[in-house]
């Protein structure tokens, strides 16, 4: 499902974010990419989501390169994914429904499709009965549900996330992980960026290690939860 061949990334003015990354994400598979803050996470997954280009090597998604993808291709590519970041992006003048709404909105889906599909990715994430509400009204935790619920209302093969629990408790942590567990139950691709070594102890999950932008050993175990 990804595939990184030789990829390096450098910015203007500075070194390698990334320096020949080599290794392969199974269809279906779920990997958290740990390492320390500007080990080159964030940079990994936003070469998934086009958001950057590498500077060598090919990044090959669903079997594509996208590297190779003209400006035009790129959002009908960004449609394809699931996209969680830590500060979930919320619109704050929008409902939660709305919110999640949008990225359906957007593929140009039928007005009687969306509310169905709305709905039941907020039952999915445990918040139905809050569909009317504005983001600024629900917990820290219930605002990364919606982020959550907006990333996989579209039903992506492939769902990316930059630190979702950064900004919760232990708990909270635990508990979006097992809902992205349940995700990855029924197909879902999901590789998913992190620093809590802790609360990944806890999942006993496959592990991509960045330390400055080089790729070290990972761990193979079988997620459990």
């Amino acid at each position: 499902m990804i595939r990184f061949d030789n990829v390096s990334k450098r910015y203007d003015g500075g070194g390698d974010a990334l320096s020949n990354l080599s290794f392969e994400i199974d269809r279906g598979e779920m990997a958290f990419l740990t390492g320390a803050s500007g080990a080159g996470k964030s940079t990994l997954l936003r070469l998934i989501a086009l958001i950057e280009r590498p500077t060598r090597g090919q990044v090959v998604v669903d079997g594509q390169n996208i590297g190779r993808l003209s400006k035009r291709q790129v959002p009908p590519h960004r449609r394809k994914l699931g996209i969680v970041f830590q500060d979930n992006k919320l619109l704050p003048d929008r409902t939660t429904f709305d919110n999640v709404a949008l990225p359906l909105i957007i593929a140009g889906v039928g007005d009687r499709e969306i509310p169905r599909r709305v709905r039941a990715a907020l039952d999915q994430v445990g918040l139905l009965k809050k569909e009317n509400k504005p983001p600024r009204t629900l917990s820290t935790g219930e605002q990364q549900r919606v982020g959550i619920a907006r990333a996989v209302v579209t039903r992506p093969r492939l769902l990316i996330a930059d630190e979702p629990t950064g900004n919760l408790d232990p708990w909270l942590s635990l508990e979006i992980m097992k809902l992205f567990g349940r995700f990855n139950e029924i197909g879902v691709t999901m590789m998913i960026a992190t620093h809590d070594l802790a609360l990944l102890d806890r999942l006993n999950g496959r592990r991509l290690q960045l330390d400055n932008g080089v790729l070290v050993e990972p761990d193979d175990e079988a997620l459990v939860f």
